[in-house]
């Protein structure tokens, strides 16, 4: 695979960063936003990105080299796993195992370990992102990007539920329009973001009693393609799509753009203050300063 290697200096992409001077409120989360710095390279194909407090590091997931690797600030990057699976989104569960969406193995599994691999007898499709809620219910995307129309199994594209007894739910039974992506989860735990990289909205679906979701709303629409996304302590969500990291409102009012070089396809808010916001852009790992903390991703 092609090497990585941690710039030592960050760099700092012309033309990269928000619309700074559109920015004057400090309650708008791209208040006084820093410089987007490049802080790893050669990478195939980033994804996933996934900060832990506990071990104060960050994960990736190269999918096309298929490892996870770790990411220590000021250190560099070192193999965690191999993922022959393929993981494209990672979360963790409330005892630190990490969870993954795997695309090559269609698959969910905690520590390398399947936990969910069919549904009514029948395959996933390319299971994509995953989120853990605090009481340890995962959600994950199911659309068929991994897949041949001839191997997909299942007649609809969905979300699905694992209870933490181990239960599976199909929440959403979606066309085969349907692109389910990222994932995310409001700062009460009481709404999930999701993203339709087909019709490029932002999808709100509220959570009822056991994990439950509801019919989805729109939110936001974004410029087209979105991918992962985020959210910080006050309910904003950051979403990868074709134009950078988009930033709207909970009411899905839009905020402004975090330009990157390469196109993201996923972030995540880390460091110890949850300052961070780590961009997962192909070959590379952005990271950018923010005014406001963010959710730190489970």
């Amino acid at each position: 695979m092609t090497s990585l290697r941690l710039v030592a200096v960050a760099l700092v992409f012309g033309g990269c960063g928000g619309e700074a001077a559109q920015h004057t409120s400090p309650d708008d989360p791209l208040f006084e936003l820093g410089q987007v710095e490049t802080v790893g390279d050669g990478y195939l194909f980033s994804e996933g990105p996934q900060w832990r407090d506990t071990e104060g590091d960050l994960l990736v997931a190269d999918v096309a080299a298929e490892i996870v690797y770790r990411y220590v600030p000021g250190g560099r990057p070192m193999v965690l796993r191999p993922s022959s699976g393929r993981a494209t989104g990672l979360a963790l569960d409330p005892a630190g195992a990490v969870i993954a969406a795997e695309q090559g193995s269609r698959s969910v599994t905690r520590d390398g370990v399947a936990i969910a691999a069919m549904f009514e007898g029948k395959r996933f499709n390319s299971p994509n992102d995953v989120i853990v809620a605090d009481d340890g219910t995962i959600y994950f995307t199911d659309p068929p990007f991994g897949i041949t129309q001839a191997q997909q199994e299942l007649a609809f594209n969905g979300v699905f539920r694992i209870a933490p007894g181990g239960a599976l739910t199909a929440e959403l039974r979606g066309s085969p329009a349907l692109l389910p992506n990222g994932l995310g989860l409001s700062p009460d735990g009481t709404s999930l973001y999701m993203n339709d990289t087909n019709d490029g909205n932002v999808y709100r679906f509220a959570i009822g009693a056991g994990g439950a979701l509801a019919a989805p709303q729109v939110v936001a629409a974004t410029v087209g393609a979105p991918d992962g996304l985020a959210i910080d302590g006050a309910g904003n969500i950051f979403v990868a799509t074709a134009a950078g990291i988009e930033v709207f409102a909970p009411t899905g009012s839009r905020w402004g753009l975090i330009a990157t070089t390469e196109a993201p396809t996923n972030c995540a808010f880390g460091d110890a203050d949850h300052r961070t916001l780590y961009i997962t852009a192909r070959t590379v790992v952005y990271r950018v300063r923010v005014s406001h903390a963010g959710l730190p991703r489970r």
